[in-house]
């Protein structure tokens, strides 16, 4: 059911500025905007007091491991949905690599179907691409809920890896919408896992997968792009080199993302954290993560996402090199970006650009990603006046821990609205999870994109 609901006497983060005022969501959209407030209350509407809180447009993540169908023991459309509305995220992008992949027509709608019963807020799906299913790829362009095509160049989690050029240009060449690449060269790849295959010091994985890796993969996906006029899209950036590469080579055809991890950890979290650290491409160094941030600045990155991959402790206490690679992060981006941002790293505004209007933007989401009238009601507000400490069993995914257990973070989602309803809710000074409001399957919507 779509909502209807007035948040009154909050500060409303707009693209340019933060204004105190009033906001009405009338039948899931943005009705009206009043800075300085001074919307009287309708029949029937719920009225949500603002005082003291900001009001941002819902978080997107366009980078989520749901794990469903096939691993749902680590994690499931349900609880991922869950775990995401708990951090204000109001939509979601979710990758293919599942049991079995998410290639064609068939297990896509399978997806969907699931989605549809299970969520709480808006959903999407990528297509898996493998060296010979162009025709599946054709066959699903244009399809509701399907955001674009996922291409493993470089071994990681799962059996999806597309690396032989004759199968890339195919693919580049006769398919349309968004590619998005996994940027690590495998031959490259293989080689270093041959040399460094025997190590259990977590510190040299990102020796193993070093910048070089990812740098050739990153070139050869830009060359393709342009050679086809196709769109890309690179996920999760990790290195110094590659983000300086892009800002003087990307031009209209690439957009990049990266992950809230790689802004907060660098090479002495990897030693401290072990393997819950350990993901691919890998948390780098401390300079790589500084021009993350200056590349993320000038425009150079197109937003902050996860890459939410959860694994339990379980599979992850075998230690390097066998355990897992993934982290789960979902519930905590949105509170992480914040606690940067009152830390002087950037402005609550950059986070609003970074992590609602430019996923938006980057896919194609029509009336998403900002507080402007017409656009959906998707909304969360967020108390940066409290810190509060996260610990394991503050958390909503399925695997039951975060990498960043023990640290104390702002921003916390008091209430995050999808189409008007209220999903989620904390109390002030209650306990940390809060409390799930919908139904699964009440407020979960299929995206459509451009």
């Amino acid at each position: 059911m779509e909502g209807n609901v007035l948040i009154q006497n909050a500060s409303l983060v707009l693209s340019d500025r933060i204004v105190d005022g009033d906001l009405r969501v009338s039948n899931g959209s943005i009705q009206t905007i009043a800075t300085g407030g001074g919307l009287e209350a309708s029949n029937g509407e719920l009225v949500i007091d603002g005082t003291g809180l900001h009001l941002l447009p819902g978080a997107i993540d366009p980078h989520v491991h749901f794990r469903e169908p096939g691993n749902t023991d680590k994690e499931d459309l349900q609880s991922g949905s869950r775990a995401a509305v708990a951090g204000g995220v109001t939509a979601f992008l979710d990758m293919p690599n599942n049991v079995p992949n998410a290639t064609n027509r068939a297990t896509l709608e399978a997806k969907i179907a699931l989605a549809e019963s299970k969520t709480v807020n808006h959903f999407g799906f990528f297509a898996g691409a493998t060296r010979n299913n162009v025709s599946d790829l054709q066959d699903i362009e244009g399809m509701d809920g399907v955001c674009g095509i996922k291409i493993f160049m470089g071994s990681s989690t799962g059996d999806l890896l597309v690396h032989e050029q004759k199968d890339l240009e195919n693919i580049f060449a006769n398919t349309g919408g968004i590619i998005a690449t996994h940027a690590e060269d495998e031959e490259r790849l293989q080689q270093r896992i041959a040399e460094y295959g025997n190590q259990t010091d977590i510190r040299l994985h990102a020796e193993c997968r070093d910048v070089e890796c990812a740098f050739i993969a990153t070139k050869r996906a830009a060359a393709l792009a342009k050679d086809h006029d196709h769109r890309l899209h690179i996920v999760h950036l990790t290195s110094a080199t590659e983000a300086d590469w892009l800002n003087k080579n990307k031009g209209d055809l690439i957009t990049t993302e990266v992950c809230a991890q790689h802004l907060t950890f660098d090479q002495y979290d990897v030693e401290s954290l072990g393997v819950r650290a350990l993901m691919n491409p890998p948390i780098r160094y401390t300079e790589d993560r500084d021009t993350l941030w200056k590349r993320l600045k000038d425009g150079t990155i197109d937003c902050v996402v996860t890459d939410h991959a959860p694994h339990t402790l379980e599979s992850k206490s075998v230690g390097y090199p066998n355990a897992p690679a993934g982290m789960p992060g979902v519930e905590t981006s949105l509170p992480l970006m914040l606690t940067h941002a009152m830390n002087g790293k950037c402005s609550i505004n950059d986070v609003a650009k970074w992590m609602c209007a430019g996923p938006a933007r980057v896919y194609g989401m029509k009336n998403k990603g900002s507080l402007i009238e017409g656009y959906d009601g998707d909304l969360t507000l967020v108390d940066l006046e409290n810190r509060r400490t996260i610990t394991d069993a503050d958390t909503w995914t399925k695997v039951g821990w975060t990498p960043y257990d023990g640290m104390e973070l702002t921003g916390w989602p008091m209430y995050t609205i999808v189409d008007g309803n209220i999903v989620h809710k904390r109390e002030a000074g209650g306990p940390l999870r809060g409390t799930p409001i919908a139904k699964p399957g009440s407020t979960g919507r299929v995206l459509k994109f451009n």
